[in-house]
């Protein structure tokens, strides 16, 4: 896995799959959400994603009221993200 950052704006490319990738996503966040109050994310092609970083994400959403948008490039994430009624909260696309 491989992240770009950019002002409020963080790219991740590959699998999202280890607790070192849960970490890496989380301290990138963690840093823009100390300058920022709204974030986008373009997850390019990981076609799963870990229930530790869908919990984060939920707490940042809904406990910490970020307001976040997630860019999908795969059909499969996608539809987990439907499966989990998370779409809405994440303002999750399919790009």
């Amino acid at each position: 896995m491989e992240l770009t950052q950019t002002s409020n704006t963080l790219t991740i490319t590959g699998n999202i799959k280890t607790v070192s990738d849960f970490q890496n996503i989380k301290n990138a966040l963690d840093h823009m959400i100390s300058t920022q109050n709204s974030v986008t994310l373009h997850i390019v092609d990981s076609i799963s994603i870990t229930s530790s970083i869908i919990g984060y994400f939920n707490k940042l959403v809904l406990k910490d009221g970020v307001d976040m948008q997630i860019n999908i490039g795969t059909e499969q994430l996608l539809e987990l993200f439907d499966d989990l009624n998370l779409t809405a909260t994440f303002k999750a696309k399919k790009v």
